[in-house]
Formats: C-alpha cells, structure tokens, sequence
C-alpha cells in the first residue's frame, strides 16, 4: 500500500501541535499549563503562507508525490524566496531541529576555547549523545560540534549550564526567535525532547537555520562528516573500568554522509511525538536551497532520506522567479501581530527593544515639555541676575 500524504487543508495544527503519543509532555503537579502561542496575523512571510494545505507557484510544477511530512518548506537561501510549502505555519515539534536555535545563542555569548567537566547530570542525559564521560574535558568547541554533528543531548546541557541553566537558557532561545520573526517557535528544553509546550513551524526552522547559515562556524561545523570527540579517564568507581580514549563521532545527515551532490549541510531529530524533523541546505551551480520537513515517517520502501531528496530536486528545477512568500527579516519580522482572537503573551525583551527603538521621534507633547523646561531654566537664570543685583546695593 503506498504511503500517505497528510491531509492538513483543515488547518489541524494551526494553534496546537499534534497530539502526544506519550506522557513526555504531561506538566508536573504544581506547574502551569502552558498557553498556545498567538497565531500571527497576517502570517510572517506572506498571505498565501496562511493556507494549510499545499502551496505552490503554478510555475513551479507538480511536487514530489508520496511525501508523508505533515509540514515541509521549500525555499531559495539567499533570495529568501519561499518555492513551495505544505502547512508552513503548522505547530509541530522540531525535535534536535531545535538545537540550530541553541547554536545561535551559544555562538552569539560563549567563548569556543573555554574548557568544562560536565557534571553526572549532563554525561547521563538520555537520547543521543555525545559521549561525554565523568572527569572529561571538553571545550566548547568540542561541544557544539557534538550537539550539531551527532545531536548530543548531553552537549546540549552543558552549553545550557554555562548560559546561566536551563530556564535562562530557553528564555535566551525563545527571544532570538522572536527577533527573527519565528513567531510559531517555543523551545521547552534545550535539546530538543518533547517538553510542554514545545512547538515550532515548517517556516520558522527556515529562518531560525537561514540565520545560522549566516555564520561560518555554524557552516563548517555542518559540514563534518566525522569529528574526533575527546575521551574520558577511567572511573574508580567502577571495577575494570578503563580509559574511554578519543572516537570519531559521524554525521547524523545522512545525506552528507552518502555524498548527496551538494549537501552544505543539515541537522536531523526524531522523538515519538515529533517523529522525523529535518532542514538543511544544498548547492548548485550557486543556488542554494533549503529544505525543512516536520512530522514525518519513513514508510515501507518510502525512505524519509529519499524523500529529503526528491524535494531539495523539486527546488533546483523550480524557476527562480517563482515564489509562494517569502522568509522574513529582523525587521520585517516586528511588523507581524498576533491575532486578537488567539491568547497573548508577554512582550519578549527583542519585541520591547524594537518598540523602544521605534519612539525615537519627538512627539507634541514631548516638545510642550522640552520648552516648559527652557521657559523654566530662563525665568531661574533671571531670578539669580536679579538677587546678585540686589546685594550689590
């Protein structure tokens, strides 16, 4: 039986992210439910981006068939031109797709060279790991390769711990989405495992991984097939253990790993509520295209990867003029508002900058004030002329 596409014409996922399939995201006793995120309205990027369903340009063709994300974006990198779309502003969770967000502020306030010893909580964290060990060293370089090149969870908290713990550090990921105009994106943990609240969108993990492009050690950490992960010493106190000496980690992207033509790079995820997650970026003959898929499956013969491929191929034979939106910019980005009808939230500290920023002009009653306050200076100056004449007399 040929696998399924998902029918998203109905808008299912517009304000909530699929149902759970687990307990991961229950809210413990004593917590706070959190709210759905404000719906934008119009929707960042465009008003064709509003359609659930497929979006494309009639120039562009009839997309791949039998692709079986929920939600996936086709767009050029560096025009920013959106190509083609299927649910693109549709809450999902990204899964270690969110880990490109927790690059971006551990490149913008971390020093790479800084040396740690991960503590029993971060080199026992579960999922994917980087491998770090009791008593191990390890810089931060070492640490966002393992987070981006084989997803480490365990490298995710200790770049969280030294961005001031768990909280600050998903205060400091939800803001820098919001300077982006990723306004569907909540990250709940930092390593991307299903937590409350967790959500993001086809076309935002296309913004929030066309900044990181931006930045050349992001890119060439992407680009690694392999990487020499640092090793451990050995445990006391365990009997026989031994030194865990160096290994080379490889690439989680197995299109990099398989020599796909032109893969610059990607970043993979997978938990049982998000399940497949992808985005990342080819070249050829200098156009670059980006690819992002959410809620996937690979079914049967009908690989996840083989899908991946058919439409980074969709985009390169997409002509260049064609466009269904587009992806937005810091500064078209604070233009958007959320919709009445949708709960809302607390100005984030980039939303208040902005705002700050744009009452620089005076205004009428600013400058009754700014001459009240001249009228006031004068009169003080003319009553200390007149007492200095007066004791002359």
């Amino acid at each position: 039986m040929p696998p399924t596409t998902p029918v998203t014409d109905h808008c299912p996922h517009r304000v909530h992210t699929p149902p759970a399939v687990d307990e991961s995201e229950v809210v413990a006793p004593g917590s706070p439910t959190p709210t759905p995120l404000p719906v934008p309205a119009p929707p960042v990027g465009g008003a064709q981006l509003a359609d659930c369903g497929v979006v494309v340009d009639p120039t562009a063709g009839p997309v791949p068939p039998a692709l079986t994300s929920a939600g996936w974006l086709v767009a050029d990198l560096d025009s920013g031109a959106v190509l083609a779309a299927k649910d693109p502003h549709g809450r999902y969770r990204p899964a270690s797709t969110v880990k490109v967000l927790l690059a971006l502020v551990v490149l913008d306030e971390l020093g790479l060279d800084t040396v740690i010893t991960p503590t029993v909580e971060e080199w026992s964290t579960e999922g994917d790991s980087c491998g770090m060990g009791p008593g191990g060293r390890y810089s931060n370089r070492d640490l966002l390769t393992g987070l981006l090149v084989v997803s480490g969870n365990d490298c995710a908290g200790a770049l969280a711990r030294q961005l001031g713990g768990v909280e600050a550090t998903l205060a400091k990921m939800n803001t820098t989405a919001r300077s982006l105009g990723a306004l569907d994106t909540r990250a709940a943990s930092p390593s991307g495992l299903d937590a409350p609240g967790m959500s993001s969108s086809p076309y935002d993990l296309a913004l929030i991984f066309r900044e990181a492009m931006s930045d050349s050690i992001f890119r060439s950490i992407l680009a690694l097939e392999n990487y020499r992960f640092p090793g451990y010493p050995r445990r006391s106190d365990v009997p026989g253990d031994e030194d865990h000496p160096p290994y080379l980690m490889h690439s989680s992207n197995h299109l990099l790993l398989e020599g796909y033509p032109g893969m610059v790079g990607g970043k993979t995820g997978y938990t049982d509520d998000a399940r497949k997650t992808y985005v990342g970026v080819t070249e050829r003959d200098g156009r670059r295209i980006l690819v992002v898929e959410m809620f996937g499956l690979t079914v049967g013969t009908n690989s996840y990867w083989d899908q991946t491929k058919a439409l980074f191929d969709y985009g390169f034979r997409t002509p260049s003029s064609a466009a269904v939106g587009k992806l937005a910019t810091r500064t078209a980005a604070v233009t958007t508002s959320p919709a009445s009808s949708a709960p809302t939230t607390t100005p984030t500290a980039a939303a208040r900058t902005v705002a700050a920023a744009g009452t620089d002009q005076p205004t009428g009653w600013s400058i009754r004030i700014l001459i009240g306050l001249i009228a006031a200076l004068a009169a003080v100056i003319l009553l200390l002329v007149a007492l200095r004449l007066f004791a002359k007399r």
